[in-house]
């Protein structure tokens, strides 16, 4: 086993976590706890939500909606703030790009261009990089 595999599974561990897992479990734990903390304290509203269940499916009605237009709101207006500033430190995406500025003006040797065509086919092919087109320092 190579680090690099243990990398990968880490982060899969992580984006499955925290992703579904998490959100599933959290999703869950703050309909119990506010339907047992507020909802059977306040008398009216425990007369409208005297059951969990129906508590459960009027938050979530309630909720998806809310979570759309906020997601909607991120996507067009932060995203791309987030990318530019993820990729700007992202050590790859210079080296794509010095590459293609190298090939542009005739510096690239035959050997990074051969690694960088490997790369973007393996990308379009949704394959894994070849080892040692990873990223790492030359």
């Amino acid at each position: 086993m190579t680090n690099n595999w243990l990398r990968r599974r880490w982060l899969n561990f992580r984006q499955g976590h925290s992703i579904y897992l998490i959100f599933i479990l959290t999703f869950a734990n703050f309909i119990l706890i506010f339907h047992r903390l507020f909802i059977e304290r306040v008398e009216a509203l425990n007369e409208i939500f005297s059951s969990v269940w129906l508590f459960a499916v009027f938050f979530v009605i309630m909720y998806i909606p809310i979570a759309i237009l906020i997601g909607h709101w991120h996507r067009t207006t932060q995203v791309k703030v987030e990318t530019e500033l993820v990729q700007r430190q992202n050590p790859m995406m210079a080296k794509w790009w010095r590459i293609l500025v190298d090939m542009q003006t005739g510096k690239a040797s035959k050997e990074e261009i051969e690694k960088f065509r490997a790369l973007l086919k393996a990308i379009e092919e949704g394959k894994d990089a070849p080892e040692d087109l990873d990223n790492k320092k030359e």
